[in-house]
């Protein structure tokens, strides 16, 4: 699997991205309900407001091609289908939200582009900003504060990072995930991809004494990897540290984008 692992350790500024906007923003008591989003590579949510969360699963059959390792790769179909999963739901999205998306963390700028362009035909958002999966996991499952090493295993793909107060200080991610796991990958390997890629991190000097902290606290689990016991005992064993579930891990990055939607409405700036 080393071939399919993607190294890079991103600036201190990572984090919100803004995106375009499309209207003048209107006063915050005539704004519309914020929007969160996540186009994962198995579902497709949306948040709409606290405890309100659209789902609809994509990857199977003719849908296989929509969101694909993280990446929307069939920008027309992908509208679609999220097109179709707020008909579907009966959730008439009012023109010029404000919309937070998660992205995965080290998404190269290509890859958010097609993001912005299925969001911005759907739903026609006066802002739209970009939150790390990480850390929006982070925020979501309510341990953002302090020096944190958390792993969002989703369906095709496995991100890690170390963050400090929420800011994603060092992140590595691979391309594999809990779908694979059908296939020829066994949990132990996952597992020990996800010790990999927290070996890579620690092996950087800056980021060191950090690891060391967080993994001192235990490793934060959240995505689809975090509800198979199998494999979060395997990477107790391969990290020999505590292993930490988050409490509504499929979740976790959604609620997290959902709750910065609301601060930046609160806070425009």
């Amino acid at each position: 699997m080393s071939g399919y692992v993607m190294s890079h350790r991103p600036p201190a500024a990572t984090g919100m991205l803004v995106g375009r906007s499309h209207t003048t923003r209107p006063p915050l008591a005539d704004r519309p309900q914020p929007i969160a989003v996540d186009l994962g590579s198995a579902y497709l949510r949306v948040w709409l407001e606290p405890g309100r969360v659209l789902c609809a699963p994509v990857g199977h059959g003719p849908r296989a091609s929509v969101v694909r390792r993280g990446r929307v790769v069939d920008v027309s179909a992908c509208t679609a289908e999220l097109r179709r999963l707020l008909r579907d739901h009966g959730a008439p999205v009012p023109v010029g939200a404000l919309v937070v998306a998660c992205r995965p963390v080290l998404s190269a700028p290509a890859d958010q582009e097609a993001a912005r362009r299925v969001l911005t035909a759907v739903l026609a958002p006066s802002r739209l900003l970009f939150v790390d999966s990480v850390r929006a996991g982070a925020v979501g499952a309510g341990a953002a504060a302090g020096t944190l090493l958390l792993a969002d295993i989703g369906a095709q793909l496995t991100e890690v990072a170390v963050l400090d107060d929420g800011r994603v200080v060092a992140a590595r991610r691979a391309e594999v995930g809990t779908r694979d796991l059908n296939h020829a990958v066994t949990a132990a390997m996952l597992a020990t991809t996800v010790s990999r890629l927290v070996g890579e991190l620690r092996s950087e000097p800056a980021v060191r004494p950090l690891v060391r902290t967080a993994l001192a606290r235990g490793l934060l689990v959240v995505g689809d990897g975090a509800t198979r016991p199998d494999l979060t005992a395997r990477m107790v064993a391969t990290l020999g540290a505590t292993v930490h579930r988050a409490a509504a891990p499929r979740t976790a990055a959604l609620t997290g984008a959902g709750l910065a939607a609301l601060s930046a409405r609160r806070h425009p700036a």
